[in-house]
C-alpha cells in the first residue's frame, strides 16, 4: 500500500501524480460506491494541507469527475427555490452560518442575517463572491 500513517492521523499520499494514479487511478464515476471512493480520495488530499503541483493536478480531475456525476445523479432541482434559499441550503451544505457568510462577502457580521433574512439585497460583488465560493453561476441567487 503506497498510503501511510502520519503522526497527526492524516494519511500521507503520493506527491506525484502518477503515484496518485496507481494508487487510485482516475475514471469517470458510474455507481454511487465509486462516487463514495473518489469523494474519499478527495478529502484526504484536502488533509494534506499544501499540495505538491502533482497533488492539486490529480485533486483537480477527481472534483471534476465528482462534479460530472453530481450533476446527472445528484443534481438540485432549483426551479421552486428562491435565491435566498439557495443559499441558506448551500450555507448548511457547508456548515456554514450567517456569520461565516458575512466573513465571506467582507461585510459586517451583523449583515450575514440581514442579506438571508431579506432585510438587505446581495450586491452585484456579493454575487459573484458567492458564485466563486460554491462554484455556481450568480444568476442562482437572483429571483
Amino acid at each position: 500500500m503506497i498510503a501511510t500513517k502520519r503522526k497527526t492521523g492524516r494519511t500521507k499520499l503520493p506527491t506525484r501524480f502518477e503515484s496518485l494514479v496507481r494508487q487510485m487511478p482516475p475514471r469517470a464515476i458510474l455507481d454511487d460506491g465509486h462516487y463514495d471512493e473518489t469523494v474519499e480520495m478527495i478529502d484526504a488530499l484536502m488533509s494534506q494541507g499544501r499540495l505538491t503541483r502533482g497533488q492539486s493536478q490529480y485533486l483537480e480531475t477527481l472534483v471534476q469527475l465528482v462534479q460530472a456525476y453530481e450533476a446527472v445523479h445528484h443534481a438540485i432541482d432549483t426551479r421552486e427555490l428562491s435565491g435566498l434559499e439557495l443559499l441558506d441550503f448551500l450555507l448548511k451544505e457547508n456548515d456554514l452560518n450567517a456569520t461565516d457568510l458575512a466573513r465571506l462577502l467582507d461585510v459586517h457580521p451583523s449583515m450575514g442575517s440581514k442579506l438571508l433574512s431579506g432585510e438587505r439585497s446581495l450586491t452585484i460583488p456579493h454575487l459573484r463572491k458567492l458564485a466563486a465560493r460554491f462554484k455556481v453561476g450568480p444568476e442562482l441567487f437572483i429571483d
